[in-house]
């Protein structure tokens, strides 16, 4: 692709080379210098935990045609050097460029919030698709392109890749998108570079704070808001307490769901229930939509998924018929995911792994009046310690028993970690006890089960490894509760 194409949308300086740039052919874009191939456009960018500056010639010697740069490089004369503010901006718009605006060709849903995110995007999906709309996904577990899925390493990935994504999907019929949108992701402009058709936000507590993330609540908000000054539409939470804080500077028209008198969707009548062995929700939504809705998925988070969703499917005409049966039919991987075990008590799968989500799940299960609540959970190496007190005392205030164990400890050690979680335990009255071994703890919360019971395993939902030191071992809960069950040494 010419290079002059390439920088149409960027404000840029040409700082070294040819002052005319109109016939130079660029053969590709990278931003590891490891994959530079003769031709390339070289983005260096500056991470955190490396600065592609730094392998400016490194890229040269591989046959870089091109460098994006935002601070000085030393590289032979002949080597082209294009300056921009930001390199991560630029790498955005590059790729956008790069493979031709694929977003102009899909409806773009983006969503951020500190939970909800992933179920939401998979129910958007499913009504869309139950209604005729190709729909692609990008978020957390995996992308989703017509029947291809790749698991995810990033809930957002690299601008590039969101790029490249797109156009597969529009080469695979896809019309639309939905894709969760992390405050990470728009910090670190991965989703510049095109204007979302629809924004949403769903709710938001004290996360992703730390050294390697945000520098505090002020600047997690930020990063979040900033979803809404790069919408059209926005869709939003009317009940939550930032909703004001998210607001601020956004450029796109405002809609609102909630419990709140003011919400222009709102729900009400809200009934839990338990029909063989399933936990659900049945709630009347009315405004300016109106129906009875009802879903296989526990408590009142579920109800604000569902809204959200629905919230965006009436925009694309979808029967009320369509987004009840298809919601009926939803199931997330490591959300609130029920495994079958016994008909006697219930065992599931979630991800809370934070205060907010585990307080929300527990509190939400406690509303079904479980002969005995068990939280099973660890916290993260090389993470917030608070996370670990915050979410020790949460399950201690609300589990009948807390079974603490190892999460991915990543390059810490898991007894340090759950001493911290322990002293978060140990400022509520909740009995707990301490099995390192997350296996072994699976095994023990099931076999030493009392009928009526609800057991949650907390904390690593759709992953199927552990991290340890620097390595992900395979672990899939899901196998780890088969063994149990296989052996059956509990009450069926």
């Amino acid at each position: 692709m010419k290079l002059a194409g390439l920088l149409k949308d960027m404000d840029y300086q040409c700082i070294q080379g040819t002052e005319d740039i109109s016939g130079i052919e660029v053969s590709g874009i990278v931003y590891d210098s490891r994959k530079v191939s003769e031709g390339d456009l070289f983005v260096c960018i500056s991470g955190a935990v490396s600065d592609g500056h730094d392998f400016a010639m490194d890229a040269v010697a591989k046959g870089a045609l091109v460098l994006v740069v935002e601070k000085p490089v030393e590289v032979p004369g002949n080597v082209i050097v294009i300056k921009a503010e930001d390199s991560r901006i630029a790498l955005a718009k590059l790729s956008a460029a790069y493979f031709g605006h694929p977003a102009e060709e899909l409806t773009t849903i983006g969503i951020t919030g500190t939970k909800g995110k992933t179920t939401a995007t998979y129910m958007m999906r499913s009504i869309l698709e139950a209604s005729g709309i190709k729909t692609g996904l990008i978020g957390t577990i995996e992308t989703i392109i017509g029947s291809e899925t790749i698991p995810s390493s990033n809930t957002t990935p690299e601008s590039y890749v969101i790029q490249e994504t797109f156009r597969k999907m529009v080469q695979a019929g896809c019309k639309c998108v939905v894709m969760e949108v992390s405050s990470q992701g728009l910090m670190l402009h991965r989703t510049d570079g095109f204007t979302f058709d629809y924004g949403i936000f769903t709710n938001l507590a004290p996360d992703h704070i730390g050294p390697a993330e945000h520098k505090d609540l002020a600047d997690y908000i930020y990063c979040k808001s900033l979803l809404f000054r790069q919408c059209k539409h926005g869709i939003f939470n009317a009940d939550d307490s930032h909703l004001g804080e998210i607001l601020k500077g956004h450029t796109c028209d405002v809609e609102t769901y909630g419990f709140a008198e003011n919400a222009d969707i709102r729900a009400s009548s809200v009934h839990l229930f338990e029909k063989q062995g399933t936990l659900g929700v049945r709630y009347h939504m009315d405004g300016i939509m109106e129906m009875d809705v009802e879903i296989d998925i526990p408590g009142k988070f579920s109800v604000y998924n569902s809204m959200t969703a629905i919230s965006i499917c009436r925009h694309f005409g979808v029967s009320n018929e369509t987004i009840l049966k298809s919601l009926a039919q939803v199931r997330v991987k490591g959300r609130v995911e029920l495994i079958d075990v016994s008909p006697k008590f219930t065992v599931m799968i979630d991800y809370a792994h934070n205060a907010m989500s585990l307080q929300s799940l527990l509190e939400t299960l406690r509303e079904y009046n479980p002969a005995r609540l068990v939280c099973l959970f660890g916290c993260g190496g090389n993470r917030s310690r608070e996370r670990r007190f915050e979410m020790g005392e949460v399950s201690s205030k609300l589990a009948d028993l807390t079974i603490v164990t190892s999460d991915n400890p990543r390059n810490e050690e898991p007894e340090a970690i759950i001493e911290d979680i322990v002293t978060g335990v140990k400022k509520a009255d909740g009995k707990y006890v301490t099995i390192t071994e997350r296996p072994a703890a699976i095994r023990y919360a099931i076999e030493n089960a009392k009928e009526g019971d609800v057991i949650v395993l907390a904390g690593k939902g759709h992953e199927d490894y552990q991290e340890i030191k620097g390595k992900k071992y395979h672990m899939d809960e899901r196998e780890l509760v088969a063994d149990v069950v296989r052996d059956g040494n509990f009450i069926k």
